[in-house]
C-alpha cells in the first residue's frame, strides 16, 4: 500500500483526550501524517507541548458543555475532516465496586460525553458530504475483563458507530472503532509501583507477550481515518496484542499442561 494513502496534508483532525497517553500519541501521529491537529481536553495545561493548530477545552463528563464547545468550534472553523473520539476514563473495578454513582460517572464520560462530542460533528460532516470518525473503545466492549460500567459504555460506542455508518454513509460520513487492550501508558505507573509483579499476572493473557504501546493504537486510528480505509465503515479493529483472539491461558495451562 502506498504511504500516500496515509497522508493527510491540508486536512484537519480533532482529537479528544489529546493530553492523555493515547491522545498524545494520536496527536503526534496525525501531525506526522501532515494533518492540522485540533486538541481537545479538560484544560490547556494538559495539551502543553503538543503540535496543535488550536485547542478546544471542555470536560467530557459534562455533556452539555461538551456540545457547546464543539458547536462553537464548528461555527468558527467548520467541521474537521476527521474526528477521533478518544477521551475516556475508568477505575479498575468489578461488580462489587459498582453503585449508582460509579455507574453514572463512567457512562457520563465514556458514552454520553462521547455522543455529545460526536453528534454535532456528524451533523456538520453530513451537511458537507464528507467526514470520518474513529471512536477509541476498548476490548472491554468485546468481552468481559472487569470494569463493568466502563465496558457497558464502551460497548455503547460500537452500537453508536454502527448507527452513524448505516444512517450517514449516504452523506459521505464513515464511522469506525478501534478497541485497544491494555496500553502501556503512564496510567500504569502507579499500579506497577503498588505491585511490581502485576505484569507477571497480566502478560500471560496476551499472545504477543506484551502490552500494546500508544503508537500502535495511533497507527490503527490513522489507518481508519485515512483514505486507505475509504471503503471501511462500521468496523471494529482490536489493537490488543491478540487478547480477544482466544484464551491463551486456557491453552497453556490446560491443553499444553497434559
Amino acid at each position: 500500500m502506498s504511504q500516500s494513502f496515509l497522508r493527510l496534508e491540508g486536512r484537519t483532525v480533532l482529537v479528544s483526550g489529546a493530553g492523555g497517553g493515547i491522545g498524545r500519541a494520536l496527536v503526534e501521529r496525525f501531525h506526522q501524517a501532515g494533518a492540522h491537529v485540533v486538541g481537545a481536553d479538560r484544560e490547556a495545561s494538559l495539551l502543553a507541548g503538543l503540535p496543535l493548530v488550536r485547542q478546544v477545552l471542555f470536560d467530557q463528563a459534562d455533556a452539555a458543555a461538551t456540545r457547546v464547545a464543539i458547536d462553537a468550534d464548528i461555527a468558527a472553523h467548520g467541521a474537521p475532516d476527521a474526528a477521533i473520539a478518544n477521551a475516556g476514563f475508568t477505575r479498575a473495578e468489578h461488580l462489587d465496586h459498582l453503585d449508582d454513582a460509579v455507574w453514572a460517572s463512567e457512562v457520563a464520560v465514556n458514552l454520553n460525553g462521547a455522543y455529545a462530542l460526536a453528534d454535532p460533528l456528524v451533523a456538520a460532516m453530513a451537511a458537507r458530504g464528507a467526514g470520518s470518525l474513529v471512536f477509541v473503545s476498548s476490548v472491554n466492549a468485546l468481552g468481559h475483563y472487569g470494569n463493568p460500567a466502563y465496558a457497558a459504555a464502551k460497548a455503547g460506542l460500537l452500537a453508536y458507530a454502527r448507527a452513524i455508518a448505516l444512517e450517514r454513509g449516504d452523506r459521505g460520513v464513515r464511522a469506525n472503532v478501534v478497541a485497544p487492550g491494555s496500553v502501556r501508558t503512564p496510567a500504569w505507573d502507579h499500579r506497577l509501583e503498588a505491585d511490581p509483579t502485576l505484569l507477571d499476572k497480566v502478560l500471560p493473557h496476551y499472545p504477543l507477550g506484551r502490552l500494546v504501546n500508544p503508537r500502535e493504537v495511533a497507527d490503527a486510528v490513522l489507518f481508519l481515518a485515512s483514505d486507505a480505509a475509504s471503503g471501511i465503515t462500521g468496523a471494529v479493529l482490536p489493537v490488543d496484542a491478540g487478547l480477544t483472539a482466544g484464551n491463551l491461558r486456557f491453552v497453556n495451562e490446560v491443553l499444553r499442561a497434559r
